[in-house]
This record gives structure tokens, sequence and C-alpha cells, in this order.
């Protein structure tokens, strides 16, 4: 027994002293537990860990096993400890079903040398697993954590100047989840997030920052491979039926200059967030390389929106009245409400603030400031028994998610006691980013409620058709674009559909607005269609207040056409 001892406290000083140096090598450490279990007759050694409870439940763990010959049958002794983080570690020894009965010495002592196995199977594991929560996010992608680190490394080893950071942004992703289910978008960002990693591969790093956001930084080797995955890439969402959806980015890149000072990852991700940003509103698969030029970009859109609630409350903001016109006669039959914003006694132009106010909801607040000043100018014009016309206003599509947007327009009108049929919104027809029906719910209850309706821009987006066949608009504003040009052949292409969707708004009720008319050829070619309602500089800009007053009570023009 002496003997015996003696081997026991052998076994147990290495299995301390292996399992406590660093760097851990395998290979003693399997050979020590071989040795362990043939000297104590055991058949098999496993040891589990599982994270919490549930994944013990689930069986959702990892299971090692260091000898196995094959004789296991029975469950010698099992030990189940509970550390400190609330993980689950178990360690089962087995033997064969006719082995003798052990020793309680025998048992005690493998019972330590268990614990000691578990004990260090823990650690290793717990090591693992703060590594996964400090930087791997709930659903398994490297995070910012990860990002930041490996930015940090390659700034010590001075492997940082040359390369190329990225932010990218998968296009119209709330869509696809609504197309093919949350389940399988899921698995679509999975599969996106794995052609990263193969085309950067040991030469960069890949991060999500949430949902469909990732950042990363790469060799600029292998631009052309990860700059193919930006640019888009056929995903299969389904195995089975191998159906595919391609998914596209919109990618802000950052060439980091060589030698590079380092000053943190906050300098490169504001960097690559304005690229982004600017790259989201080119087409899909865009690739936008920062410059110091959207630097200042951005210095003006956070000027823009920290003026925008001064000038809100200073009422800056003026309604400029276009005409709409009949061309038949020359008579101002309507008029379109457009902004400016006169700042110190100069017009800054709708294109500097407009597209930056509809980068959030402040568009929204804009839009029912115009709403309101229209309907108290057409309160006024009533009052003072002048001409009246309708005028349209437009909406932001940022408007729709407003599940009581229609007693929001209603409130404002009958607060200026507004006959409804002088008042029409204006809604664009790119809304592939909203729900249909949130649309045609508007649409019709403005319609109910005497309001008209029309759809601008007509001819740019790509839902023209379905837009007219499901939704019952008053008033469809063609775009010029969409205007055949002044030499055009009679049975060109662009002529032929000009008049067939004039006739098919006809047909369906909907009277036809054409924007941006400027010339007579123009005009012809509007007459030819059978299309009588224009707006343009032909006729006038939009006007000021004022202005426009005067021509009201013209009632019409008297120009040579």
């Amino acid at each position: 027994m002496e003997k015996y001892n003696e081997k026991y406290m052998s076994f147990m000083n290495r299995l301390i002293r292996l399992t406590h140096v660093e760097p851990f090598d395998h290979e003693p450490y399997k050979e020590l537990i071989h040795e362990i279990c043939e000297e104590y007759r055991l058949a098999k050694g496993v040891s589990e860990f599982y994270t919490t409870f549930m994944k013990e439940q689930r069986g959702e763990g990892e299971v090692y096993c260091d000898f196995d010959n094959g004789k296991a049958e029975r469950v010698l002794l099992r030990l189940r400890i509970i550390t400190s983080t609330k993980a689950v570690v178990i360690g089962t020894l087995y033997c064969a079903a006719d082995d003798a009965e052990r020793s309680a010495e025998e048992i005690d002592e493998l019972d330590m040398m268990l614990r000691i196995i578990i004990g260090f199977v823990s650690r290793r594991r717990l090591v693992r697993v703060i590594e996964e929560f400090g930087f791997k996010d709930m659903d398994g992608f490297n995070n910012y954590r990860a990002f930041a680190r490996y930015l940090d490394t390659e700034n010590f080893e001075n492997r940082l100047g040359g390369k190329i950071a990225f932010h990218i942004d998968l296009h119209n992703f709330t869509m696809v989840n609504q197309e093919i289910g949350r389940e399988k978008g899921d698995l679509v960002i999975h599969r996106y997030y794995k052609k990263l990693l193969e085309a950067i591969g040991d030469n960069g790093v890949v991060s999500r920052l949430g949902g469909d956001k990732f950042i990363g930084l790469f060799d600029r080797t292998i631009k052309r491979n990860v700059y193919d995955v930006f640019s888009g890439v056929a995903i299969t969402y389904d195995d089975e039926n191998d159906k595919k959806i391609d998914v596209t980015s919109a990618a802000g890149v950052y060439m980091l200059p060589n030698p590079y000072a380092y000053r943190g990852p906050g300098d490169i991700m504001d960097k690559i967030m304005i690229a982004s940003n600017t790259a989201k509103r080119q087409t899909e698969g865009s690739i936008v390389v920062y410059d110091d030029k959207m630097k200042s970009a951005r210095n003006h859109i956070k000027k823009i929106r920290s003026d925008f609630r001064t000038a809100l409350d200073n009422e800056e903001f003026a309604v400029y009245y276009q005409p709409k016109v009949n061309i038949e006669n020359q008579e101002i039959i309507g008029a379109e409400a457009l902004c400016r914003w006169v700042k110190d006694r100069t017009i800054i132009p709708p294109d500097d603030f407009i597209p930056i106010l509809e980068m959030n909801t402040d568009i929204c607040d804009l839009d029912f400031y115009m709403l309101e000043h229209v309907c108290a100018d057409i309160r006024r014009w009533l009052d003072e028994g002048k001409e009246v016309v309708r005028v349209s206003v437009n909406l932001s599509r940022k408007h729709l998610v407003d599940v009581e947007l229609l007693d929001h327009i209603i409130s404002v009108v009958d607060k200026y006691k507004v006959p409804h049929e002088y008042i029409e919104v204006e809604l664009t027809e790119t809304t592939t980013d909203v729900l249909f029906s949130d649309l045609k719910r508007v649409v019709c209850g403005l319609q109910d409620q005497g309001i008209w309706t029309a759809v601008d821009d007509f001819g740019v987006g790509f839902s023209s058709l379905n837009l007219i066949r499901d939704i019952p608009w008053n008033v469809l504003k063609i775009d010029r674009s969409f205007v055949p040009k002044d030499d055009e052949a009679e049975d060109s292409v662009s002529n032929k559909m000009f008049k067939h969707v004039i006739a098919l708004a006809y047909d369906l009720g909907i009277k036809c607005v054409i924007e941006g008319v400027e010339t007579v050829d123009q005009l012809e070619v509007l007459r030819r269609n059978n299309c009588l309602v224009a707006q343009g500089y032909f006729f006038d800009r939009p006007l000021p207040l004022e202005e426009f007053e005067s021509r009201l009570e013209q009632k019409c023009y008297n120009l040579s056409i």
C-alpha cells in the first residue's frame, strides 16, 4: 500500500505541475491521463463544460475525452461542480461492467485527481469564455473590442500604415427580413460575415457593430477580393431548394497613410463612418473612399442640424409657391408649396439642407411647419375674399412610420378651418424602404377626408405601375426626365411610353401634372398627349408669398405659346 500511495502522490504532483504551468502542453498531460486510467483500471474519462444551467439541460456545451478503451459500461465516479460564474463542470469516470469494486481509498484518490482535472478544465475554459464575452457578441461575431484590440496590436507592431479600414451597412436588410423571415435573414448575415472573413483571411479583422453593420481592417494586397464582397455576393438562405439572395452594401473605406500616426480607434471610426454615410446615399454596392472634403461636409451637416431648431423657432423658413398652369388657357389652377431658408437675408438652397434634415426626423417637423403656414395663408386668402387654388404640400416618407399621421394632418388643416379640397399632399414614389401598406393606408385615409393626394416624381423610381394600380391617387406628378426630348421621333420608345402612361392615368381617373417644363417644345409634347397641366420655369419659378398673390390676382398668364 505504501508503494501505491507513492504512485498516487506522483500522479498528484505531476497533475498539479502540468495543469498550472503556462504555456500548457497537451501531450504530456494526455500521457499522464492514460497512465492514471491504466493504473486505476478505468475504461474512460470524460469532462464536460457548460456556461449556464440552461445550456447544460440542452446539452449545449463542450465535452473532452482523453482516454477511452472502448470498454466503458458503468459509471464509477461522477462529480458536478458549479463555478463562481455559475458555469457547470462535470467529470465522469467509467469502468468495465465486470470490474471489481474499488476500495474507499481508491475512490478518494480518484476523487481528488478528478477534482484537479475539473478545476483545470474549468480554468482553461473560463479563460476562453471571458475571451468570447469580451471580444464576441451574443451571436458569435467579433465585436468592437476585438476591432480596437486588433488596431492596438497592429500599431504596437508598427503594421497599421498602408492598411484599409472599412465600415459597411448592408442594403435594404429590413426588406430582406420581411421577404425571407428573420431566421433566414440572420443566416444570410452569418454567411455574409463568413464571406468577408474568407476574403480577408489572416490579413485583417472583421467585427460587427450590430444588426447588419460591420467594421474591419485589411491589407491593401487583398483589396480587390474584399471590394468584390462589398459590391455584392450571392448568399444561399435555403440550402434544400438552393434559394439565394444578392447582398450588397454601402461601404466607407479609409486608406491609412504610411506611416500612420495612430490616435486611437475613434479617429479611424470617424472617417469610415463619414464615408459609409456618403455611400448610403448612393447606389447599391457603392464604395466611397474617405477624403478631407468629407470632414467639411460632416461639419456642414452638424451646423445645419444645430441651426435648424433655432431657425424653426425664429420662422426663418419661408413658403414659396410655384404655380400649376392649365396650358390651354394659361390659367393658374394650383400651386406647390416649396421651402426656402432665409438666413441673414440670404437664401440657403434647399439642396443644402433638405437632404440633411431627411437623415432623421427633423424633416417631419419642417413639413408640418410648412403645412401650418400654407393653411394660415389659405385661411387669410379666404377671409380677404381673394382667389384661392389648391396647394400641394410635400411630406417626407419619414412620416409613414407615424400611426397617427392622418390625425395630425387633419388637426392642422381643421385648426385653420381650411376646406379640405384646398389641400393636396405629395408623397414621392421612391418608397422602397417603407411598407407599401403604410403608404396605401395614408393615401386612402387622406382621400376619405377629402384631401387630395399626389405621387411625386413619377417615373423616377422602380415601382411606378404598382403604385398607380394599388393606390387610388388623385394626381400623378410626372418628373421631367420622363418627358420625351424635343427632337425625339414620334415613334421613339420615350414618346410611346409617355403617351401610354398619360392615357393610362386618365383611364384610371388620375390627373397628370408635368414638372420642370421650361420650353415651348415641351409644351407641344404635352399638348400632343392631352396632358394639360404644367409646372415649371416656363411660367414661373417658385415665388415669394407677395409675388404669388399678385399672380393669383391676374388669374392667368398672357404668354405667346
